[in-house]
């Protein structure tokens, strides 16, 4: 993993597992504090800063993933390219991009921000709450995908035809329909119209 000043004051150096902490935020986005990420989720939610990843092809497809099945929140699922969480005073943008290549093994050829959305998702299965303040980010992946097996189950890039066909018969994440509609303006502009976003 690529060292940060963000990763580094989050990663144990003794081995032992550390509590991953969350940035929560007000409606408008500004930091209030912190809370560790499992309590964060729990009912009803505290509202925290997120990012979510669109990646696109060079013939405008968008990657998605299944998130792996042993993932303690929507496990299984299809969602966009890549989601999560900066660490507390990283740089949204800095944790789309660090989060992308610890997850999938590639880097975004480029990367530019397409705005924020803020939602409030339950998860009917794990009973965990998304109370997110996510930060959205379209891009380019021309590399081939390493994905991390503990992370991602299975890739996959669909056109807009494709996907509604796919979202017909599987599951996908709660917030996923939110972050993809409030992410189709920057995606239209980064793919142009005949990829259909």
């Amino acid at each position: 993993m690529p060292i940060t000043p963000a990763t580094a004051t989050n990663s144990p150096s003794n081995g032992a597992a550390e509590p991953i902490l969350l940035e929560l935020v007000d409606e408008d986005g500004v930091t209030l504090g912190t809370a560790e990420k499992l309590a964060a989720h729990q009912p009803p939610g505290q509202l925290h800063r997120a990012f979510s990843v669109f990646l696109f092809d060079e013939r405008g497809r968008l990657l998605l993933q299944q998130r792996a099945l042993g993932k303690y929140h929507s496990p299984g699922v299809w969602s966009n390219t890549c989601c999560g969480h900066p660490y507390p005073g990283e740089a949204p943008f800095a944790a789309a991009a660090r989060r992308t290549f610890e997850e999938l093994g590639v880097s975004p050829s480029l990367l530019a921000e397409a705005g924020t959305v803020r939602y409030n998702h339950p998860d009917p299965v794990s009973g965990l709450v998304e109370q997110e303040y996510n930060h959205l980010f379209v891009g380019m992946v021309q590399a081939t995908t390493r994905p991390d097996p503990e992370e991602v189950a299975s890739t996959a890039f669909v056109t807009p035809a494709e996907l509604a066909e796919r979202h017909s018969r599987d599951t996908f994440s709660a917030w996923f329909p939110t972050v993809l509609d409030a992410a189709r303006p920057a995606a239209r502009e980064l793919t142009g119209p005949s990829a259909g976003w």
